[in-house]
């Protein structure tokens, strides 16, 4: 009850939010009552209506949600990539985004380090510089040397961001949970994992610990690459709250000076960054999720080294086979590739009409892959595609929503380091090969083999939770699904949803009339 009450508090805080800025519209699609919206405007919106018309719903939303601090950026950000929620234009607003805010005390950060580190800054480092070079919502980088002389990048994590994130992420999950709840037709698009996956995600970045672990397997896997580095991990300096790397003297890529470059050399770099993104993504399963240009540098020796590991995805061997096949006959024009790949990984039923899923494909493709070569997306490509799944019975697949957003990304940088250039048909080589070992029939029995064998090592564990599962039905008879019972009591459900619209909105107009 008090965590209800708690989320009921927060909510009328985050709706009266949106209504100042006139973006009410994302819950009002989810079910809010026109009625109540149309009373929380009344009571809010009268002395800002002029100034926030002139501005699209895109940016009036991208201003409630900074203006509700960094869990929502957050929010927005994986809102960017799901056009199939919220549209392509709202989409395409919310793509700029920035993870940035104002940085807090450097003498704070210096006193987090000494209590995670348990010595005195003085003891630890040679010289400490308390102006950090970076500030983000959830942490921030210093610059530090050693005793020995070695130069060291120090992220610390904002003071009590652990618990503003948890609250508001909360607040995300009960309200994606209620949606579903209220709109069962909305449940294909599993509102509730995204939410759960953007949350596992910010647990990690919140325990630097496992941002070091991430930076070490990404660096191990590239160990043999000479065109790719990723910065040693300091353990005796990183702790849950901070994490030390060795310095990189590169500069960043939004920083090159591209006008002074020759066109041979920047298409060598995006040649690199396109082997480097396709290695990551299809042999490793295992790619860096934020590559911004303030996140990837290159040396004088064309050498690429990326920083901050907060957000990495993990793609198993059957989705990036899925990805692999898919991309390959997109580039390729074999539409009727797409649709079959669909329906063989199990994301389309097997009742569809593969033809019909070919046409939409097509239909697609064409106006994308038919741009000039410097413009074709293949993130676009994929958000068209996630669009059109509804009438496909398509359900939304979360572990690839950051691949999408990831390569939008990695695809802009591409596009600005050389514009006439395409990284994907850079890249193609390398799918087409992957794609014949991965085919290939001894490969093909060696896996086949490999899934029987785990399948036999985990047949006793099945054949325990099968007794056990017996066993509690005989004991305590069987239990109804909770999703089921809920939408045999939709009634009930109704009126109490339409009772938290009334509280929520008298709560606000009663405070417009106490504060403002």
């Amino acid at each position: 009850m008090f965590s209800g009450l708690r989320h009921m508090s927060r909510a009328v805080t985050v709706i009266r939010t949106l209504a100042r800025n006139d973006a009410l519209f994302p819950i009002e699609n989810a079910g809010m009552p026109k009625i109540f919206s149309a009373l929380i405007r009344a009571s809010l919106l009268a002395p800002r209506k002029s100034s926030m018309a002139q501005k699209r719903p895109g940016e009036r939303l991208k201003k409630a949600l900074v203006e509700l601090g960094p869990a929502f950026v957050k929010l927005g950000q994986a809102l960017s990539v799901r056009p199939d929620l919220i549209g392509d234009t709202l989409a395409d607003d919310l793509q700029s985004l920035q993870d940035r805010l104002p940085p807090f005390d450097g003498n704070v950060a210096k006193q987090t380090i000494e209590a995670e580190l348990k010595k005195p800054a003085e003891e630890l480092f040679k010289t400490f510089e308390p102006e950090p070079i970076a500030a983000a919502s959830i942490a921030q980088v210093h610059r530090a040397t050693l005793p020995d002389g070695r130069e060291l990048a120090i992220k610390v994590l904002r003071p009590e961001i652990e618990a503003a994130f948890a609250r508001d992420l909360d607040l995300a999950r009960w309200a994606a949970t209620r949606i579903e709840q209220a709109r069962p037709e909305l449940r294909r698009l599993r509102l509730v994992e995204a939410i759960d996956t953007i949350i596992r995600s910010v647990e990690i970045e919140m325990d630097l610990r496992f941002e070091a672990a991430a930076a070490e397997e990404l660096r191990e896997n590239f160990i043999d690459e000479p065109q790719f580095s990723v910065p040693t991990v300091h353990w005796t300096y990183t702790n849950r709250r901070v994490m030390a790397t060795e310095w990189i003297n590169a500069t960043p890529l939004n920083e090159l000076n591209l006008a002074e470059m020759s066109s041979s050399d920047t298409e060598d770099i995006v040649a690199v960054f396109a082997k480097v993104f396709f290695f990551q993504v299809f042999r490793d399963g295992y790619f860096h999720a934020d590559l911004h240009p303030g996140n990837m540098f290159v040396d004088d020796q064309g050498v690429f080294h990326a920083v901050d590991f907060g957000i990495m995805g993990r793609l198993d061997r059957h989705t990036r086979e899925y990805l692999a096949e898919m991309l390959h006959g997109f580039l390729t024009g074999n539409y009727r590739q797409v649709a079959a790949v669909h329906v063989r990984a199990g994301y389309v039923p097997a009742d569809q009409s593969i033809d019909e899923f070919a046409q939409a494909a097509r239909s697609i493709a064409e106006p994308i892959l038919g741009l000039p070569l410097g413009e074709i997306s293949l993130a676009r490509l994929l958000e068209q595609l996630f669009t059109i799944t509804k009438k496909f019975q398509m359900e939304a697949q979360p572990q690839l929503l950051l691949l999408q957003k990831t390569m939008l990304v990695a695809e802009g940088v591409g596009r600005k380091l050389c514009p006439d250039v395409n990284m994907w048909e850079l890249a193609k080589p390398l799918i087409e090969q992957w794609m014949l070992e991965r085919m290939a029939p001894e490969t093909r029995i060696r896996d086949t083999a490999n899934s029987m064998l785990d399948m036999f090592e985990r047949m006793p564990f099945l054949i325990k939770e099968v007794e056990e599962t017996l066993g509690r039905a005989s004991k305590h008879g069987i239990q109804v699904d909770p999703t089921s019972l809920q939408t045999l009591t939709g009634v009930r459900r109704r009126h109490w949803t339409t009772g938290f619209w009334v509280i929520a909105a008298a709560i606000i107009v009663i405070a417009t009339i106490v504060l403002e």
